[in-house]
Parts: C-alpha cells; structure tokens; sequence
C-alpha cells in the first residue's frame, strides 16, 4: 500500500479507502456480522491500510459503532470519514433529522462520535444534497466544527459540480475550511461524472473517492452467468446489467483473463489509473472478497488495455463538450492555430 495527499491537504490516506457500509445485518444480505467485518478490517490493516470512510445510516448506525470498535486502540493511527444528511437512526419520520441545515449537522455529528467513541472526525462528508439549505449556512457550520475541533477535513458526496465549485468558492472567499474530496458513483458503467464533476474536482484539486467501482458486482463478471445465485443481485433492468454493461463486463473479463488477474482488480485499476487524485472506496461482505480487491495493488494496466476499456465503456459528453471539440469550433476559437498553442 502506498499513500496520497487528501486534496490539497497535507492528509496522508491509504491509496485504498476501506468502505464499512457491509459493516452490519440490520440492511439483510448485504452485511456482514461482526466477526466477519473485523475480519476484514483486519486485512485491510494488514495491506497498510489507514482510511475508512462510514456514515450515520449504515446498518441504522451499526457500521460507526463496529469500525468505533475496530480502531479503538489505535484510533489515531487511521483516517476516519463519516457522513451526514440522511435521517438519522431511529427519527425517520422527524422532518428535523435529515437535510443538510446546521441544526441536523451538529446533532448528526454529535450521534456519530458518541457510536464511533472518539472526539473528533478527520473527514467529515456533507453525504448528499438538500437543495434547500444555502450553501452559506453548510460551509459555514462546517468551518465552525473545524474550528470547534470536532472534526478536521470536509468532503462532499452526491452533489452537482455547480454546488460544489459555489460552495468552496464560498469558502476560499470568507476563509472558511473548504472541500479537499468528492464522492460520487465512478466505474466503468458509470463514467457520465466525466461530463462535469472530475474536472471540477481536478480544477480545485479535489481527490476524487469514487463509490461502487466494481458498478455493485456486475464488473466482476458474476451477474454474466445468468443462474447467479447471489443474495444481493442486481434487479433486473438496472443500468447494471443492460446490453451496454453487458458488453463492458465481458471486456473486463476478457482482460484480466489476458493479464491473469481477476474482473474486480481490473475494474479497479482502471479507476485508480484516472488522470488526477483517485482513491476508490472498497467493500467488501467477506474477508476474501477484500483480499481480492487488494490485489490490484500488485499491478498496473498497460495503456493499450486502459483503451481498450476506455473504447467499449466510452460516453458522449454532451453540450457543451462535444460542441466545443467540433473542427470548426476550434477553429474559429483558436484561428485555426490549436494545435501551435503550447498551454
């Protein structure tokens, strides 16, 4: 395991974030009871691993107070991120305890510490947007719990690029603690974040810790046998497991078979070799389906297999990305000279 700065940040995390929303059985199939986490967690450790992100929802809180449990002895040995903005455990139907006002950020973070049995966060993430608080009221009340110690770095997941960019320019503008991370859904199935939101966070230098890398299991070629058995399968008509995915799986498949690694490492890979800082979150519900995703690390995809999954996973952008890459476009922005320009 090698490490990265968080942002422009001077944090040093893992090139791999440990993601603990497996940690329970309160959500069914999908978790894993404690030994079994701890199992994983441990191997995690054992790779070099020091970063863990959670949040106040998964498993109604279980997945704070198993990874509290797990990092207890060595709490400042790791870099914990937790979340707030979905309702709280045990207040669903309390208008007052989700969203992102100040009122619920204090009382959500205040829940998680006492779950995670510790004193402070390293990185606190705003977990999606509300559109109804100012992005006044979040950065603010954010810096404020900088400032109380409470936590120390913030993130922001699930939020269009143009909160994003307002919010820390917000921030840069009132010296305020501004976002080093962003969270999104990034992978080979879902590459439309390209469009906007990695090159803003590659503008303001934000690590990008990409969620469901492995698109829920369908990039490790599993949902291609189609007796698949798995307790958590994806439904039928997800964007998962249409002809488009389709296709892509069997191109993940078709090169770790070539390099002879696993769909998953490769699927892995191809995030982590993103031009900028990219950290992708990993679960896992077994101890070895964890090994298995660490193994990654023992190798590089060459370029001509990063195209090939580039070409058979490839987007359209869009207006105005594809209208500004239009021949007569550039010429008439750079008078026929784009090419003679040296940036």
């Amino acid at each position: 395991m090698k490490y990265k700065l968080l942002g422009k940040s001077g944090l040093r995390v893992s090139e791999i974030c440990l993601g603990t929303m497996t940690f329970g059985k309160e959500w069914g199939a999908m978790g894993a009871e404690k030994d079994e986490s701890k199992k994983i967690f441990d191997a995690f450790v054992s790779k070099g691993g020091n970063f863990l992100d959670t949040a106040n929802r998964y498993h109604d809180g279980t997945s704070e107070k198993f990874t509290g449990d797990f990092i207890a002895s060595k709490r400042d040995s790791f870099v914990l991120a937790t979340k707030y903005t979905l309702y709280n455990p045990g207040r669903k139907d309390d208008v007052l305890a989700s969203g992102n006002s100040r009122k619920n950020m204090v009382y959500s973070l205040e829940q998680s510490l006492k779950r995670l049995k510790t004193d402070y966060i390293d990185l606190y993430w705003v977990h999606a947007w509300d559109f109804h608080t100012p992005e006044e009221e979040v950065m603010r009340a954010l810096d404020d719990m900088v400032r109380a110690g409470k936590i120390l770095y913030i993130g922001i997941s699930d939020t269009p690029a143009w909160i994003v960019a307002k919010s820390n320019t917000i921030a840069e503008l009132r010296g305020w603690t501004k976002f080093v991370a962003l969270q999104i859904e990034f992978s080979l199935i879902q590459r439309t974040p390209e469009r906007d939101l990695i090159p803003m966070a590659n503008a303001f230098g934000m690590t990008v810790t990409p969620w469901a890398a492995l698109a829920g299991g369908a990039l490790t070629g599993k949902y291609l046998n189609k007796k698949s058995d798995e307790p958590h399968r994806v439904p039928e008509g997800s964007k998962r497991l249409n002809e488009r995915s389709t296709e892509i799986a069997k191109e993940v498949v078709r090169v770790a078979e070539e390099m002879g690694v696993t769909p998953g490492q490769v699927a892995l890979n191809w995030v982590r070799q993103q031009k900028g800082s990219f950290i992708p979150i990993v679960g896992a519900r077994t101890e070895a389906q964890i090994r298995d995703s660490l193994d990654c690390l023992n190798f590089t995809l060459p370029e001509k297999m990063m195209q090939r999954l580039n070409e058979v996973s490839k987007i359209d952008l869009g207006f105005p990305h594809e209208f500004l890459k239009e021949p007569m476009i550039n010429d008439l922005v750079y008078s026929g000279k784009m090419n003679d320009i040296i940036r």
